[in-house]
């Protein structure tokens, strides 16, 4: 039998492929085709809905790859993957009467979709911290990076995919506004990099462990109670208080704010109509 201590062990050696990759290729593309206006475009492009499938299964590896000076392209050589991330796309958005979207939208179904997919999260990141290390030994800053891109490539790259269903939104940039899976995925670099330094005094594979499960509980929990709002929301309040003076805007000050650009505008009609009264006197004059 098992022991306790071995479960972690034999977790961190778990293979993606192929059940873990399923998962998150069905949790991406239905992820895309919830966005607006994605079915739309499914219909009048498909090759575009299908390059925009592929940027939310492989942004990760577009972007850290990018990042190291490496082919961009490099994903496609996994003739594996693309056919099974292909043909999740092709049964999401063109399975006859919706089913395969429809099955998977079972809540159980999504919940261990959605679970499973957090656990490819961590390996995203365990491996990009690894392959920074391989090309800049003991940089830091790059293994951080590369491991956040590695786990929420798909996130950070969001404004391009965007742009490849003819969308433009630049103020969802998850820079301005970093959503959950990103800032967690950040979290989850610098432990694995400080980790990688022998800098924290837990074993990787432990470490691998209780992320992960932290990961797939608060995914979860999210989920089932249908809360957009991020777990680390009060520790990020507190610091951003204490270290750069971030303050809410008081509701009066918005409230006066209001009031003063109404009274500016309407300051700006009743001047703009008192000109135009003023021309046509002088032109009732002139005839």
């Amino acid at each position: 039998a098992m022991e306790l201590w071995q479960v972690p062990l034999r977790f961190s050696r778990l293979p993606m492929f192929p059940f873990f990759d399923l998962a998150h290729y069905v949790a991406s593309v239905m992820a895309l085709k919830e966005q607006r206006g994605a079915v739309e475009v499914s219909v009048r492009s498909p090759i575009a809905c299908w390059f925009s499938a592929m940027l939310y299964c492989f942004g990760g590896s577009v972007l850290s790859s990018l990042m190291l000076a490496e082919p961009p392209v490099a994903f496609l050589a996994k003739g594996t993957n693309i056919l099974l991330a292909s043909s999740v796309w092709y049964f999401v958005f063109y399975c006859p009467q919706d089913l395969f979207y429809r099955c998977f939208a079972f809540l159980p179904l999504r919940l261990l979709v959605a679970g499973m997919k957090e656990v490819t999260r961590t390996w995203k990141i365990t491996a990009g911290v690894a392959h920074a290390d391989s090309h800049f030994k003991d940089a830091w800053l790059v293994m951080v990076a590369v491991g956040w891109a590695r786990g929420a490539g798909g996130g950070l790259i969001s404004n391009f995919e965007q742009l490849v269903r003819g969308v433009w939104k630049p103020e969802t940039n998850e820079l301005l506004k970093m959503s959950y899976p990103v800032k967690v995925t950040l979290i989850g670099a610098v432990l694995f990099t400080l980790q990688h330094g022998q800098y924290l005094p837990i074993a990787r594979h432990n470490l691998v462990f209780l992320y992960t499960i932290f990961l797939v509980i608060s995914k979860v929990t999210m989920m089932l109670t249908r809360s957009a709002t991020s777990p680390f929301a009060p520790f990020e309040g507190a610091l951003g208080h204490m270290f750069f003076g971030l303050q809410k805007i008081p509701s009066k000050v918005k409230s006066e704010a209001a009031a003063s650009s109404n009274g500016s505008s309407v300051c700006d009609q009743s001047s703009e109509q008192h000109r135009d009264s003023v021309k046509k006197r002088q032109a009732k004059k002139t005839e």
